[in-house]
């Protein structure tokens, strides 16, 4: 069986990021084991919540349990205008949330995303 796919997102710093990555770094030069982590960042709350809208929410979770399609049949599916799930489906692809198979169609890779938010003290 393969192994489970979590796409971690975070709302986190760019310093907060870039001291993470030094650390990994610093480990991988030790030659300490490094546990992959595939995740993505946000500066803000604000800009999680302007990036996964509810639609787009939406359309991860119906593209996720029907597999892989040209985005015309998930537009078909969610019963949207095309032009807008494909503005949707370009910015979930570009942040790695959504990826094309071999015959261009798109697909949730991940079996979980797991979302991580701190609050502030």
């Amino acid at each position: 069986m393969a192994e489970k796919r979590v796409l971690h997102i975070e709302v986190t710093s760019l310093e907060e990021s870039l001291q993470q990555f030094a650390s990994v770094w610093r480990q991988a030069e030790r030659g300490e084991v490094v546990e992959a982590r595939e995740a993505v960042g946000f500066e803000s709350m604000a800009e999680l919540l302007s990036t996964f809208t509810p639609k787009r929410w939406e359309l991860i979770g119906q593209l996720r349990q029907a597999g892989s399609m040209s985005v015309y049949a998930l537009a078909k599916l969610l019963e949207r205008d095309y032009k807008n799930v494909h503005t949707d489906v370009k910015v979930l692809e570009k942040i790695g949330v959504i990826e094309r198979d071999d015959q261009g169609h798109v697909q949730v890779p991940w079996d979980e995303i797991d979302a991580h938010i701190l609050l502030a003290a």
